[in-house]
């Protein structure tokens, strides 16, 4: 718990403090998931950037290798989603058509290999694990996803291969359009 992103982030501005205090975290990424995460550096900041968060206005860009063959080439996946109560499920989520928040998936593929796809994902809600159980729900588990893939599927890569690889909002300060990359490492 010593060690993590606001404190690295802190430390490059300047000290534990960084140069205006603790940075601000405005979204999260699964601590298994790579690629872009934004961060706020005083509250104004972080009020603006959130409220594009809540209003959808932020444009996300996934990249994830999921196991099989996707046989169309675009899809959506449309379902709600909560956390999963059950004793011992941990962190898990779960489809729950009647309690479940509504959550919305794009998905294009980008590549077919004979046992696996690699998929452009864009979530249009930001449910916890969304992406995750989006895919494990139509079939298709995320390699390497160790809460949601069967223990074959999770052997089948070192690491979750999911990425955020693209971020697109405005800036709180200055009102311009920004998008900010990290090209995938898999």
């Amino acid at each position: 718990n010593q060690d993590c992103l606001v404190t690295r982030v802190a430390t490059m501005l300047g000290g534990p403090n960084g140069a205006a205090g603790l940075p601000k975290v405005v979204h999260r990424l699964d601590r298994e998931t790579s690629g872009v995460i934004v961060m706020a550096l005083d509250a104004e900041a972080h009020r603006q950037l959130s409220r594009q968060f809540e209003q959808r206005t932020v444009h996300k860009r996934y990249i994830a290798v999921v196991h099989g063959v996707v046989e169309a080439d675009s899809g959506a996946i449309e379902l709600p989603m909560r956390k999963d109560r059950t004793p011992g499920a941990g962190p898990r989520h779960m489809i729950d058509h009647e309690q479940g928040r509504a959550a919305r998936t794009l998905w294009r593929v980008l590549e077919r290999y004979h046992d696996r796809t690699r998929l452009e994902l864009e979530p249009i809600t930001g449910r916890s694990h969304q992406l995750r159980l989006h895919l494990k729900s139509i079939g298709h588990p995320i390699l390497g996803d160790d809460l949601y893939a069967a223990p074959p599927v999770v052997a089948m890569s070192g690491r979750l291969l999911l990425h955020a690889e693209s971020l697109s909002f405005t800036h709180p300060a200055s009102g311009r359009a920004m998008t900010v990359d990290a090209p995938c490492p898999f």
